[in-house]
């Protein structure tokens, strides 16, 4: 299977579907939640869908009602306003690197495979993993890994990999965890600890917490009061840039209030608590195991 969707019918519930409604579903991959959001949906009922990644169109689903944009989803009010769609009923955003884009050894997101240290969402781009570890200075490097992946010794990290790329130029995911192996990867955790590098790596490459921010702001514009915003997120950065969107209509989560006191944000929050997936879920896709499910609602009158 290309990916297996995570919290289906939670969030395919969630986004409340009209028969006659319009929705996006701005992480295409597998088209896993797409076909879900299609069943529930009438004939004059529409889904928009995007993808940046050229092997997520391959599994189009031969449906009229379906339109399949070839973008980054950080595009998304541009791409809409331009095709005057107008307003949306609903959003969905499963934010996870689809299990094929992990399986597939030569797109070099994954640590099990030997392959080029590519990692780009879109493999148009001439901006891959290896530009990051050949070319970032120090500071950029270190500011990378320590924010977008929490990795424990940033500094040693980023200071090793200058001084080891002096002398070979870094290509492949094996070369690169062999060059770091003696003095950065800890005994213990070291799947965890790769998986934080690689992290960081895969964020910048495809600047997805830019992507995410554009998406929540263009979100606020495109759905009509009363419209649902549903996201699925797998580590706390996006979820936390989501959480605070939703809870105060800003990245910052600082609330605003009117005179009144009632607090200023375009959302009210609709799960107090995020929902995560069964442990009968976990079991069967172990990938799921770290996905935390969020929904708001574009309030009628923004507070």
């Amino acid at each position: 299977m290309y990916h297996q969707p995570v919290l289906l019918h939670e969030s395919i519930d969630l986004l409340n579907i009209q028969p006659n409604g319009t929705y996006i579903d701005v992480t295409f991959g597998g088209g896993g939640h797409s076909l879900e959001i299609l069943r529930r949906l009438g004939e004059k009922g529409r889904l928009i869908a995007f993808d940046r990644d050229a092997d997520a169109r391959e599994n189009k689903i031969a449906d009229d009602r379906l339109t399949l944009i070839s973008s980054d989803f950080k595009f998304i009010e541009k791409e809409i306003t331009n095709r005057n769609i107008g307003q949306i009923d609903g959003i969905l955003a499963d934010f996870g690197v689809s299990s094929h884009q992990f399986d597939t050894a030569e797109r070099g997101f994954s640590f099990r495979f030997d392959a080029p240290l590519d990692m780009r969402m879109d493999t148009s781009s001439d901006f891959s993993a290896v530009n990051i570890l050949n070319e970032y200075e120090y500071e950029e490097m270190e500011k990378m890994f320590r924010q977008y992946g929490e990795v424990p010794n940033s500094r040693k990290l980023s200071n090793a990999i200058l001084n080891l790329r002096k002398t070979e130029e870094i290509k492949t995911t094996f070369q690169f965890e062999k060059m770091i192996e003696a003095d950065c990867i800890p005994k213990k955790d070291r799947h965890k600890y790769l998986a934080q590098v690689y992290q960081a790596l895969r964020i910048e490459v495809n600047g997805e917490l830019d992507s995410l921010r554009a998406l929540l702001e263009g979100a606020v514009h495109l759905l009509k009061p009363g419209g649902r915003m549903v996201t699925i997120a797998y580590h706390s950065l996006e979820d936390r840039l989501v959480k605070h969107h939703f809870r105060s209509g800003n990245f910052e989560d600082k609330l605003e209030k009117d005179f009144f006191g009632n607090p200023i944000t375009p959302w009210e929050i609709l799960i107090k608590r995020p929902i995560e997936p069964s442990e009968a879920e976990i079991e069967a896709n172990p990938r799921a195991r770290s996905a935390k499910l969020r929904c708001a609602k574009k309030l009628i009158v923004e507070r």
